[in-house]
């Protein structure tokens, strides 16, 4: 991949007078625009283009909408393409905001989505497609050769497909709650994420199609739920709620190995690697991709691109619902920074983060900030204390029956029930353990990412390990914080190390609440149940109760900082109206 800075600019074809059409975005667009608080006044007046085509690679008509300020003079163009329509709510979020702030923006609909022509294959056209695209906007007669992209989750990923081999007018990129990585979407260390599969399988098949034939499939999904999660074996049985037309489906949920063939070509973690463009990133502490968000701010620091970071008190859906006044305050100052060469509204640190437990936002330097690496041991009675054990003899014993799986409870997922919740109806199973720390005395600050280290032994040889921090206020309600999932294998009986990475957080324990440390061996239907046999949870058609031992040298690594009071930074949007 070459820098953009490398090649030089084609040579634009010269531009002819342009006459703006006198269309108005669609009246339901308009109408939920006019709903929306705490967001900047309006600059421009907004018009509309629906309907052009667009040649895609291999000639396929690639159907989108222009908007764009009705007033004289060159404005950036920002691009969005996506496969979920380009109707509600991305006409309203993005067409028509971004156009009021000074932007003409090109909502495209991926090919064999919305009305484009060929067939959508998750992955393996965008780069290509995305470039043909960039040709076509270097024709028109508003086009100014500066251009941005933006847009979330998979409108994530063709932006790093386009930065694959960036265009030289590519100057800035904001990725929310996005996507580099498929194979780590639906699996997680070998665990398949089988509800947030069957999410993508909804969302793919029917959000371009309208907000009523979605919803319809939606709510088909919810009741059958359970029948299709509980399917043996798993293969073919999203066809229940999802219908036939998802046939990459159980394509991408019997590959769990990332360096099989079939996922060849899929990640674009490497581009962050070598990325010279601006590239703002914004994620939520529960988003289902906060991971990968994490893996590419990693990754353009080492490369020293200009980047920037917001972690929200978000979901992945709830980032443009409840966050979206934070999330467009964010965009907009890095497009206008880098677009518009306006830095006014930057903010003077790379990083800020919404802090949990006492819902401030803290400026940060860089992520994460340095900590020292704090464990804490459980202990027989349920204790959880900064005391090592003397040895790793066996503490504590449950049983997982895979036909009654430990449920899922918040968390990251794509659903409507991820973030936060009160953890009670686990902690009172038998299949889930749980140590906990005394009040505390003083505060504790969690600034980073956790992770696990047990030592468990069974009696199959094959479990997974399910990991959560938990948040137990003095009224006794335990909140989860952050948590992970690792298979283990063991020698039957014998002990074995499993490390489970728990995702990074931010997240203030005041004085008086407790820490608290769960144990299980899953999050059904978050996590496709292990059958205990070792045979592939899409194919098992045979389940085998499991009797998991943890042991003593176990311990939950915190990311301890010396407590202090933090910087009470302002919400992004707070000089917003």
């Amino acid at each position: 991949m070459t820098s953009p800075a490398d090649r030089p600019t084609p040579t634009p074809t010269p531009r002819a007078p342009w006459s703006p059409p006198v269309g108005r975005p669609p009246l339901s667009s308009r109408m939920m625009r006019a709903t929306w608080r705490r967001l900047p006044r309006k600059l421009h007046e907004v018009g509309w283009e629906p309907g052009l085509v667009v040649p895609a690679a291999d000639g396929s008509p690639l159907i989108a909408d222009h908007y764009f300020p009705r007033a004289a003079g060159d404005f950036p163009t920002l691009l969005i393409r996506s496969p979920y329509g380009r109707g509600l709510p991305w006409s309203p979020m993005y067409g028509i905001l971004f156009a009021e702030q000074g932007f003409h923006v090109v909502l495209q609909s991926c090919r064999g989505t919305g009305g484009s022509g060929g067939a959508f294959d998750l992955w393996r056209n965008e780069s290509a497609d995305a470039r043909a695209t960039v040709s076509w906007l270097r024709e028109q007669p508003w086009f100014d050769a500066t251009l941005g992209t933006i847009g979330p989750s998979y409108l994530g990923y063709v932006q790093w497909a386009l930065a694959l081999d960036p265009p030289p007018e590519l100057k800035a990129m904001v990725v929310q709650v996005g996507l580099h990585d498929p194979h780590a979407l639906f699996h997680d260390d070998g665990a398949l994420r089988l509800e947030n599969a069957l999410a993508v399988g909804l969302g793919m098949t029917y959000q371009h199609r309208g907000t009523v034939p979605f919803v319809k499939a939606a709510l088909r999904l919810r009741r059958r739920l359970r029948h299709v999660t509980r399917a043996q074996p798993l293969r073919g049985a999203h066809t229940a709620a999802l219908g036939a037309e998802a046939p990459w489906l159980d394509e991408v949920m019997s590959h769990p190995d990332a360096d099989d063939p079939y996922w060849h070509g899929a990640s674009l973690a490497h581009v962050a690697q070598r990325l010279t463009v601006p590239t703002s990133l914004i994620t939520g502490w529960h988003d289902v991709l906060a991971d990968q968000t994490f893996a590419q701010y990693d990754r353009l620091r080492e490369a020293g691109c200009d980047t920037a970071l917001l972690v929200g008190p978000w979901t992945h859906t709830t980032a443009l619902q409840q966050g979206w006044p934070e999330v467009f305050a964010e965009s907009l100052a890095w497009l206008r920074a880098h677009l518009c060469a306006d830095p006014s509204g930057l903010r003077p640190t790379r990083v800020r983060a919404h802090v949990g437990g006492r819902n401030t936002w803290r400026d940060l330097d860089d992520w994460p900030p340095a900590a020292a690496d704090t464990p804490w041991y459980p202990a027989p009675g349920g204790h959880l204390t900064r005391q090592p054990s003397t040895g790793p003899a066996p503490l504590a014993t449950f049983r997982y029956d895979p036909a009654d799986p430990t449920p899922s409870l918040g968390g990251r997922l794509l659903s409507r029930t991820a973030g936060p919740r009160d953890n009670a109806p686990l902690e009172t199973r038998e299949d889930v353990l749980t140590f906990t720390s005394a009040p505390l005395t003083e505060p504790v600050d969690v600034l980073g990412p956790v992770s696990a280290r047990l030592t468990v032994s069974t009696d199959t040889g094959h479990t997974d390990v399910f990991s959560r921090l938990c948040d137990v206020d003095e009224q006794g309600r335990s909140t989860n914080v952050c948590d992970g999932l690792s298979p283990a294998r063991t020698a039957e009986g014998l002990p074995s190390h499993v490390t489970v990475p728990m995702g990074s957080t931010a997240h203030h324990f005041p004085a008086g609440h407790r820490i608290r440390w769960q144990i299980s061996a899953g999050a059904h239907p978050r996590y496709a149940r292990n059958p205990g046999t070792g045979q592939s949870p899409v194919d098992a058609t045979d389940f085998t109760p499991v009797q998991i031992t943890v042991h003593a040298d176990s311990r939950l690594v915190l990311p301890a900082h010396e407590h202090g009071e933090p910087n009470r930074a302002p919400s992004p949007c707070a000089d917003l109206t």
